[in-house]
């Protein structure tokens, strides 16, 4: 089975309204996927922090309302993904931050795929195309 490391930028794809969102069909082709149990997905445990922060900015702008961001966070809390500490992951993802000239943060993600030799799948294409040889995948490429 193929495994993931998920970024955040691509769970919200889940929840956001699709209008003026990019690549949520194939945000949402992945949820199937782990759905059917056909992939598994991955995450540092940074992960639920940066999604919550995603749904708060997303309010703020008025892409969504707090009843639509209080249960994408309520639901991606309970979607069971095995999580991994941050802490052990920091000094590889400084490593990396460093080669890249990259953040920390999206580097922890990268060490984990490092670590659990999976790939990491984000939406973020510039952060994609910013790490060649990395295990990085741009979400329009799956």
């Amino acid at each position: 089975m193929t495994s993931y490391v998920l970024d955040a930028s691509v769970a919200a794809k889940w929840f956001l309204p699709r209008v003026d969102e990019p690549l949520t069909a194939e945000a949402l082709r992945l949820l199937r996927l782990y759905a059917k149990a056909q992939i598994s997905l991955i995450v540092p445990d940074l992960f639920f922090p940066e999604f919550s922060n995603i749904f708060w900015k997303a309010e703020r702008r008025g892409k969504c309302n707090a009843a639509l961001a209080d249960t994408a966070v309520s639901e991606i809390l309970r979607g069971g993904f095995p999580t991994f500490p941050t802490s052990p992951l920091i000094p590889p993802a400084m490593q990396i931050a460093r080669a890249y000239d990259r953040a920390v943060y999206d580097c922890v993600y990268v060490a984990l795929a490092v670590e659990t030799n999976t790939q990491l799948v984000t939406a973020d294409a510039k952060l994609a195309n910013s790490l060649p040889g990395m295990p990085v995948t741009w979400l329009g490429l799956i």
